[in-house]
């Protein structure tokens, strides 16, 4: 089975007991490297501190002629060490009952003077094993009887490092082998244990697209990276509730909106078409003002379906590219003009500066547009409306009957309409689409009761008063 198809906390278990087998691993080696070291080491120093005696090299000698000895002496056993004598011929002699050593170049070395010393390994003779061997000339002191010529070798076997060096790496792989299966056993339990908060996300996930419900809430304690994300998936289902709500309030509305027009519309037609299969013709007049009441309700429809698409649209579409830069103050003369020809009863006056804004020209005009159309529609034949775009700051005031204060936080609220201006022509949508437009645009839009009575609606857009260098504005 391949590492990537393991479960997380398999492979959680699996990379702790490698990581702790590697660490163990290093350190028992480097361990063992020490504890070596050591130990020849300390073989080393007990060979060159024990020094055989004048008396026992020249006994070993005549050992080697008589096995007597000199005068029927007998060299002393010198315990774990075997002592050989290496002649400058290459010869040897050996202590009896001592293992004999083969004699290398570096011991005749020693014996003939070119070196004080030589160290090294070496097998002894008939099965004595290995040994570590170290040649040294003897000290000839005055009236010495020893010959010339002549170094001493020194034998203590290799198994005094290696069987504590064997047993040694046993107990290492031993406590290394339980370790491991120990660093497993805990990683899985970390494991099991840390990613029970990742459990219950999954959870919660599995039931969201099972179920689709987005009330489930993860419990999110302490601030560690599986906090932050159960607190993100808990964000994420609560945007993701409201979204729905908001859009099965839209479909809702919007049916609400759509009924009212289509009823009155399925009702003209209905007349209509019962006069023409009755035979019974209407009188021209109520004819005249069903045809205008059909045609009303189609604009009415088709206004409505038109700010619906608009409220669809995307705050971002993919290609789109950035804001261009546009001239508001004129966006503001065109908006002004589709405005007179919609309020010729009223006097509207404008006092328009230039300014210069980042944003879509045609969403920005249907924005003032529908300002515009709000106070046309609330003015009284006759009225005044005062337009001003001064420092980005776009002023639209009439002289109606103003809004309630408790009804004014409700205007950008999708469907929302007035009590006093359900009677009149409009789908509620008008205003959500100038604060959507607006808050693209980087701005601020409002709407506040006007000293004297009326209203005034504002939007503020971030911009400049003259263009940046190098703009072609068409």
């Amino acid at each position: 089975m391949r590492f990537h198809r393991l479960p997380l906390r398999s492979r959680l278990a699996l990379l702790t007991a490698v990581a702790v087998a590697v660490a163990v691993a290093v350190s028992a080696f480097a361990c063992w490297l020490i504890v070596r070291e050591q130990l020849s080491a300390q073989l080393d120093s007990s060979l060159r501190n024990v020094k055989v005696d004048e008396r026992n090299v020249l006994s070993i000698l005549e050992a080697c002629q008589s096995p007597g000895g000199a005068d029927g002496h007998t060299p002393r056993a010198l315990g774990s060490y075997s002592v050989q004598i290496v002649l400058a011929d290459g010869s040897r002699c050996t202590q009896p009952g001592a293992t004999q050593l083969p004699v290398t170049t570096a011991d005749v070395e020693v014996a003939v003077g070119q070196r004080p010393n030589a160290l090294h390994d070496a097998t002894g003779a008939g099965g004595g094993g290995d040994m570590r061997v170290y040649t040294y000339r003897p000290t000839e002191g005055p009236g010495s009887a020893l010959p010339r010529g002549i170094a001493v070798s020194m034998a203590r076997p290799l198994s005094e490092v290696e069987h504590p060096l064997g047993t040694l790496t046993l107990v290492l792989a031993l406590v290394a082998g339980v370790g491991v299966v120990g660093a497993g056993a805990a990683g899985l339990w970390i494991a099991r244990t840390g990613l029970k908060p990742v459990d219950r996300l999954t959870e919660a996930v599995e039931h969201v697209a099972r179920t689709e419900d987005l009330a489930v809430r993860i419990p999110a304690e302490g601030d560690d990276e599986i906090a932050r994300l159960s607190r993100s998936f808990n964000s994420m289902t609560a945007a993701l509730a409201s979204s729905r709500d908001r859009q099965q309030q839209l479909i809702a509305d919007a049916g609400h909106e759509l009924r009212t027009p289509l009823t009155s519309l399925r009702t003209n037609i209905e007349l209509l078409a019962r006069s023409e299969e009755t035979g019974r013709a209407l009188p021209p007049a109520d004819r005249k003002a069903l045809m205008g009441s059909v045609k009303a309700q189609m604009t009415e429809l088709a206004a409505l379906i038109g700010d619906l698409q608009e409220l669809s649209r995307p705050d971002a579409l993919p290609g789109s590219g950035p804001p261009q830069v546009i001239a508001l103050h004129e966006v503001a003369r065109t908006a002004l003009e589709r405005a007179r020809l919609r309020g010729a009863h009223l006097t509207i006056n404008a006092s328009i500066e230039p300014w210069y804004v980042r944003g879509e020209a045609a969403t920005l005009e249907r924005s003032l547009v529908n300002l515009l159309d709000n106070a046309v529609k609330f003015s009284p034949s006759g009225g005044v409306i005062d337009v001003v775009l001064r420092s980005g700051e776009v002023r639209v005031r009439d002289h109606g009957p103003g809004i309630p204060a408790e009804e004014l936080p409700h205007v950008f609220e999708r469907f929302w309409r007035s009590p006093s201006a359900r009677s009149l022509p409009g789908s509620g949508l008008g205003l959500s689409i100038v604060a959507r437009t607006v808050q693209q645009a980087g701005g601020q839009v409002g709407l506040e009761a006007a000293p004297g009575g009326g209203t005034v609606a504002w939007i503020k857009l971030p911009g400049a008063p003259t263009a940046p260098p190098g703009i072609d504005l068409g």
